[in-house]
C-alpha cells in the first residue's frame, strides 16, 4: 500500500537524508505485529474475509503518508480472538509512533487502525500450548 517515493526529512551537515515510504511502512509494521495479540497484517477484503500476510509483507496493510518532517500511518490488522482490542490498539499506535520517531525523526501525526478481522486459529493454538 506504501508508495515508492523518496522525501527529505533532514538537510544538515552538508548533505540530506532522504526515506522511502516503503522504509517507515516496514518499521510501522515490524512494531505492529510485534504486539502481542495482533494475528497479523492485513491486505484488505478479500472475497469477504479479511486475508491474513505474514511476516514477509510487512508493508501490505501499511499506508503512510509523508509531509516534509510529518508522516501519518495507516493500519490494516487481525487480531487473535480473545484479546481486549482497545488494549492492543493503543499498544500499536504507541509502538510505531515511538519506532518510526526513534529510527527516522519524523513526527507521526496520526496512526489510524482498521480492524479487519479476528483469527480463531491463533486463540485455538494458545488454548493447546497452555494445556
Amino acid at each position: 500500500m506504501a508508495d515508492n517515493m523518496e522525501f527529505a526529512v533532514q538537510e544538515d551537515l552538508g548533505g540530506k537524508v532522504t526515506f522511502n515510504t516503503d522504509v517507515v511502512a516496514t518499521i510501522a509494521g515490524l512494531a505492529t505485529v510485534e504486539v502481542k495479540g495482533v494475528a497479523g497484517m492485513s491486505g484488505g477484503i478479500v472475497s469477504g474475509m479479511a486475508e491474513l500476510l505474514g511476516r514477509r509483507n510487512l508493508t501490505k496493510g501499511v499506508k503512510v503518508v509523508i509531509n516534509e518532517e510529518d508522516c501519518e500511518v495507516d493500519l490494516n490488522i487481525v487480531v487473535v480472538y480473545g484479546v481486549k482490542i482497545p488494549e492492543v490498539t493503543a499498544k500499536i499506535q504507541k509502538d510505531v509512533k515511538s519506532s518510526i520517531e526513534t529510527m527516522t525523526g519524523l513526527n507521526v501525526k496520526s496512526v489510524d487502525i482498521h480492524v479487519q478481522g479476528v483469527d480463531l486459529d491463533k486463540k485455538n493454538e494458545e488454548d493447546a500450548s497452555e494445556a
